[in-house]
């Protein structure tokens, strides 16, 4: 019997009470007037399956692809309810929060207006079999739901494993755990090749005479990066090398096994609120618990975290992993090197769209040389490879996005807006002038003051004027705080934006501030992605700032941003990936995301991947780490085109990720 009146995409049906679902995607066709007329669209659902599963809420204007995707997960076997708010749909936030029982929420696209939706569907993404789902209620609402009750079974054991599954590996108890953490404490602080000097560079490619710090060298149409006495050095590590408080439990603590009393002095260091509320989801501040830390002082007491960073830098180097990545502790730069992030990047009280700045105010130059200042400490650190501006950059999300569209829609009389608007008259002097290129009717320059929603598009003579614009702002936003950076430390590299992709071409605009171009990169084979940043006109080396894989045979339940079938398969796609980038004539490095497991309820934004080199136990993923030290002993030869990269490509799967 089918429980709801709403179409079904192809492929779905009702099946004894269960919305079954094709391996493609598959689920609804709901009311455009209803998305355009209501704030919450609510649904109470159970994933019958073993692993998470994402789902989108998509929304179509005219044209042939979706204008805003709303997409999120749910925990298996969980019956959650999960309000979907409309208010989204206006494009100002990307990651707007998570209710308990939910998985990470993201809005992909721009926005899209009431009137112009003409088509909505919430469907699920593709999968490597049927998925089958509870689906007890989908109901457009003025209110939000309220949160499902939360179970009273224990979903996680003491050592912040997943209960209801099996698998190889998995630890059985805290004794056991102890006495290999033990056994991991007493390995030797060392890389595992005597032709390796002190910083992991290669001490038999002698590059260049050393400077004391990392550098850079163009040779034979080949980017390198040297170490602090001028060997060739191939960037190469996990981000997060951290043992924190990540795991989002606020709502959740009755699913977890004996979890510790925050009131008891030795379980303090365990817990921490979270720094700032995350999103728009009304579920409070957040608490935050480390199940790192609680194995840690489970096995070492008091003195675990002394313990901890002597043991992971040892099981990085003997991993032949020689880079800290990004968000890593700070307690372990020195004993290996390190890259890091400007502890702030520079802002306005009044953002054009997202996270964008009003970039041509003083207001953003101040700021920028107060950000430069915290890079003072470390300006003679030897250990320092180099630092990123800042990651990802919301407002870069959205492909093709014209930053002078946003500046014009926006209300305020920003200072971008007064220069946009005297750019163009100086390119057109008069307003007759502009409208006849344009094909506009504007009566005065000043018009342009009042906000108007995609000039680009309302406009058709105005898409260049306002790309050429964009870039210049683009330009403002990199090359601003780049500077203010150089002048407070002139030794190390500038590393980048760390873009999460180049929705944009006039994202390489500025690229002449930095040392190293930087993207995050989740494919397969980052070839294309590197080869996209050379066709732009980049001539920089370019450092890849997270890739992962994951497989749902070990003991999370959905994979991350690229899957496998198993860990056999993820450690063939590691060495695939980290050998094309070394492969790259602009390749000198890549940094794994991340060092550990996440949880598997969730950390602070939902996510929950088996992207470690490590899981929650400490434990080392044996097939990952013997391929990494592979990795690191062949990648010399590669990149100085000696020897060919693995052609053993990896099998994969859809993934399940968020």
């Amino acid at each position: 019997m089918q429980p709801f009146t709403f179409p079904l995409t192809p492929g779905a049906q009702w099946e004894n009470g269960l919305l079954c679902l094709p391996p493609q995607g598959g689920g609804l066709v709901l009311s455009p007037r209803d998305a355009a007329t209501h704030a919450y669209l609510n649904l109470t659902l159970t994933v019958e399956e073993d692993h998470a599963m994402a789902f989108e809420l998509r929304l179509w204007a005219a044209q042939e692809h979706p204008r805003v995707i709303i997409r999120f997960g749910v925990m298996p076997r969980y019956r959650t309810r999960i309000p979907l708010n409309m208010g989204w749909l206006d494009g100002h936030i990307l990651y707007p929060g998570h209710v308990p029982g939910e998985l990470k929420v993201v809005c992909h696209g721009s926005r899209i207006a009431p009137e112009e939706i003409r088509r909505v569907e919430w469907v699920s993404m593709p999968c490597f079999h049927r998925v089958r789902v509870r689906l007890e209620d989908c109901a457009w609402s003025d209110a939000p739901c309220d949160p499902a009750p939360v179970p009273s079974t224990p979903l996680v054991d003491e050592m912040g494993q997943y209960i209801p599954k099996d698998w190889p590996g998995k630890t059985r108890d805290p004794e056991s755990l102890n006495t290999f953490l033990h056994s991991q404490a007493r390995l030797p602080d060392a890389y595992p090749t005597p032709a390796w000097n002190r910083w992991g560079g290669c001490a038999r490619r002698v590059m260049a005479p050393g400077t004391g710090y990392f550098t850079r060298l163009k040779q034979d149409g080949r980017w390198y990066l040297l170490d602090p006495e001028g060997c060739a050095f191939f960037s190469l590590g996990p981000d997060c090398v951290v043992a924190r408080c990540d795991a989002r439990i606020d709502g959740l603590e009755p699913l977890v096994r004996n979890l510790p009393d925050p009131g008891d002095p030795q379980a303090r260091e365990l817990y921490a609120p979270m720094e700032h509320p995350f999103g728009e989801t009304p579920r409070g501040a957040g608490k935050l618990f480390s199940f790192e830390r609680a194995n840690l002082r489970r096995a070492f007491g008091d003195a675990w975290e002394p313990t901890w960073r002597r043991m992971v830098v040892a099981q990085l180097k003997q991993a032949g992993l020689n880079t800290l990545g990004n968000w890593s502790d700070e307690h372990l730069f020195g004993r290996m090197p390190y890259v890091t992030s400007l502890p702030r990047f520079p802002e306005t009280a009044h953002k054009i769209f997202r996270d964008f700045p009003d970039v041509l105010s003083p207001e953003y130059r101040e700021d920028a040389a107060r950000c430069a200042q915290a890079l003072l400490p470390r300006r003679e650190d030897p250990f320092l490879v180099g630092y990123f501006l800042r990651n990802e950059p919301s407002w870069a999300f959205v492909d093709g996005l014209i930053l002078a569209d946003e500046v014009l829609r926006d209300p305020a009389d920003t200072c971008c807006k007064a220069e946009l608007i005297a750019f163009l008259r100086a390119r057109y002097a008069t307003p007759g002038a502009l409208n006849a290129a344009w094909g506009s009717t504007f009566a005065d320059f000043e018009d342009l003051r009042h906000p108007e929603e995609k000039m680009s598009a309302r406009f058709p003579g105005a898409e260049a004027d306002l790309r050429a614009f964009s870039r210049r702002l683009t330009e403002a936003y990199v090359s601003i705080p780049a500077q203010a950076c150089r002048q407070a430390d002139p030794h190390h590299m500038i590393l980048g934006m760390r873009w999460a992709w180049i929705s944009d071409p006039a994202l390489a605009a500025g690229w002449e501030n930095f040392d190293v171009f930087s993207i995050n990169c989740y494919a397969v084979d980052p070839t294309s992605a590197l080869e996209r940043v050379r066709e732009l006109g980049v001539d920089l080396p370019v450092m890849i700032g997270e890739f992962h894989f994951g497989a749902l045979d070990a003991g999370l339940t959905a994979t991350g941003l690229e899957a496998v079938p198993n860990q056999e398969e993820r450690a063939a796609a590691f060495r695939y990936y980290v050998e094309r980038v070394a492969a790259h004539p602009l390749g000198v490095g890549c940094h794994y995301f991340q060092c550990y497991d996440q949880f598997v309820l969730g950390r602070f934004d939902g996510e929950n991947y088996n992207i470690g080199l490590f899981d929650i136990c400490l434990r080392p993923y044996g097939e990952m780490l013997q391929t990494s030290r592979a990795c690191a002993e062949s990648a010399w030869a590669i990149h100085a085109g000696e020897a060919a990269p693995t052609q053993r490509r990896p099998q994969t799967i859809p993934m399940i990720a968020y």
